[in-house]
């Protein structure tokens, strides 16, 4: 028997789903982090462990690996080099793609739209006319618009420039201050932080009624606009919101056409496995 399996691999967790030849899923994995560029050798090791879990659960012994076809979307897919030395890491015949190629197949189907993934960081996917770029996702130095992460930075960034005289000092940036230890605090947590520290940020600015933190997200709101309108968002290219912050976009861009998600990444994934020859 041929088994389909659909690999959702990113830097906090690896999920894994085996299907028939039909498409319905027969099992379940999940593991640690799966980023191909900042540690292949790791990832492949997670993966196969898990496609090896999942399909033992599903077959109920661990089936021919040969005979297995994979839709891969993983995070760090889009480093140069990674997809190849991942490829030559499994034993069976994989379709390797971002983790956000794989999302917006789950997404949209085979529909035109765009994706906007807005989570610790973000993405854009355009899919019109069965072609499919994939925008943005350089990170957190180089971009991730509109994502928790920078939300978060950009919070640190403004209490400093209060604590320098430059932007009035509200309650919610001396609460920053504070909590940090002072400026010198926000400095050393800078040096160390991760994207999801910074993002731990994010929940709170957007609920919070202070003025500091309703002009960052009014600022991050403007600029995902801007993003979609450049990336021709409109009647006939809707777009989905997905991730931690997608509602909350979803509900500040309302002029927006918009679709909901038919599915997730895995099920893109699932999608992209069908593909493989």
């Amino acid at each position: 028997m041929h088994y389909l399996v659909g690999v959702d691999g990113g830097g906090t967790g690896c999920r894994v789903a085996v299907a028939d030849s039909s498409g319905a899923v027969l099992a379940r994995a999940e593991g640690g982090p799966a980023n191909i560029a900042s540690d292949t050798d790791a990832a492949a090791r997670t993966i196969l462990a898990c496609v090896s879990e999942a399909l033992t659960r599903a077959a109920g012994l661990l089936a021919d690996l040969r005979t297995v076809r994979a839709g891969l979307g993983l995070a760090g897919a889009n480093a140069r080099g990674a997809p190849e030395r991942l490829a030559a890491a499994l034993p069976f015949a994989a379709r390797i793609e971002t983790d956000a190629i794989a999302a917006t197949r789950g997404a949209l189907g085979g529909a035109d739209g765009l994706l906007a993934a807005m989570g610790t960081g973000s993405v854009f996917v355009r899919q019109r006319g069965g072609e499919t770029r994939q925008f943005g996702g350089w990170g957190l130095i180089l971009g991730d618009e509109g994502s928790g992460a920078r939300l978060g930075r950009a919070a640190l960034s403004r209490a400093l420039r209060a604590h320098d005289g430059f932007t009035p000092l509200t309650p919610f940036l001396c609460d920053l201050l504070a909590r940090h230890g002072g400026p010198s605090g926000v400095v050393a947590f800078s040096l160390t932080a991760t994207p999801r520290d910074f993002g731990a940020l994010a929940p709170e600015i957007l609920a919070s009624d202070d003025p500091a933190a309703r002009a960052l997200w009014a600022e991050n709101v403007s600029d995902i606009a801007e993003i979609l309108q450049a990336l021709g968002a409109g009647p006939g290219l809707p777009v989905t919101f997905t991730g931690g912050l997608g509602p909350a976009y979803a509900a500040a861009l309302p002029h927006l056409p918009q679709r909901t998600a038919l599915g997730t990444a895995l099920d893109g994934a699932l999608l992209l496995a069908r593909e493989v020859g």
